[in-house]
């Protein structure tokens, strides 16, 4: 049995793909994981070093009219195995205009691939036909957000959205909880502002979970030497921090 994590929040910059990635990684431990990159801007395919020229691609799958099936896209690195962007994929929502099955593609692909015990799917920070795909294919969806003024800001929609769907289309779709990420507590702000969050979660049905995640200058290192935390610097606080937040993620 196959669980599909999807990462999403529609805000740019709030550590979409170090969640992925991380938690990828951690998962990859526990058994055999895939990460799919359904971000244009290909972050996680980045950090993964996996190739977008002359290889098969996410577009390939869901978006090219020959729609090649998704073990053919699958790239072995050495950070683990992803299915990685195309920045063609920015130009799916006209591609998929009017395709009353376009929703469906990434579902109906995963439905053919076998051997995975988990699947994380890194997200843009959009509304859009591509992430639809994204949701529709996945059992959990996990919101980063961090804890400053503007946190909230679009997740009543992106709650919206999930809804949707899951009346609509992935009946078995839940939001497994917000994420607090870059987190410190040392301030008062930092404090109410978790409390709040931890309410609005309680409003959308879900929670914000136990676990934060604190930010340490390993992180942009292993960014940077394209290595993921749980192999770069295992004992580093976000490392920690992020097996404690997959620990809890699977209970």
């Amino acid at each position: 049995m196959t669980t599909v994590f999807v990462v999403a929040n529609q805000k740019g910059g709030i550590g979409k793909t170090t969640t992925a990635t991380n938690l990828a990684g951690i998962l990859s431990k526990k058994g055999k994981t895939l990460l799919i990159d359904a971000d244009p801007q290909g972050n996680s395919t980045s950090t993964y070093e996996a190739k977008i020229q002359d290889v098969a691609t996410l577009y390939d799958v869901i978006i090219d009219s020959e729609r090649l099936p998704i073990d053919e896209a699958i790239q072995h690195t050495p950070n683990g195995d992803i299915v990685a962007s195309d920045p063609l994929l920015a130009k799916a929502e006209k591609l998929l205009d009017g395709d009353v099955d376009g929703f469906y593609r990434l579902k109906d692909a995963l439905e053919e691939l076998e051997g995975y015990k988990y699947i994380v799917i890194d997200t843009a920070p959009s509304l859009n036909v591509i992430l639809y795909n994204c949701l529709i294919a996945a059992d959990k969806v996990i919101i980063p957000v961090t804890a400053d003024s503007y946190a909230l800001q679009g997740i009543q929609q992106l709650y919206d959205t999930i809804m949707s769907v899951r009346r609509r289309q992935n009946p078995g779709l839940s939001i497994a909880g917000l994420l607090l990420v870059k987190y410190s507590g040392r301030s008062k702000l930092d404090q109410s502002t978790r409390e709040l969050i931890a309410r609005e979660a309680s409003d959308m049905g879900t929670k914000l979970f136990k676990t934060t995640i604190r930010e340490c200058v390993k992180t942009k290192e292993a960014q940077e030497k394209k290595k993921l935390l749980i192999d770069y610097a295992p004992k580093c606080n976000t490392c920690l921090d992020y097996i404690d937040f997959t620990k809890e993620l699977l209970k």
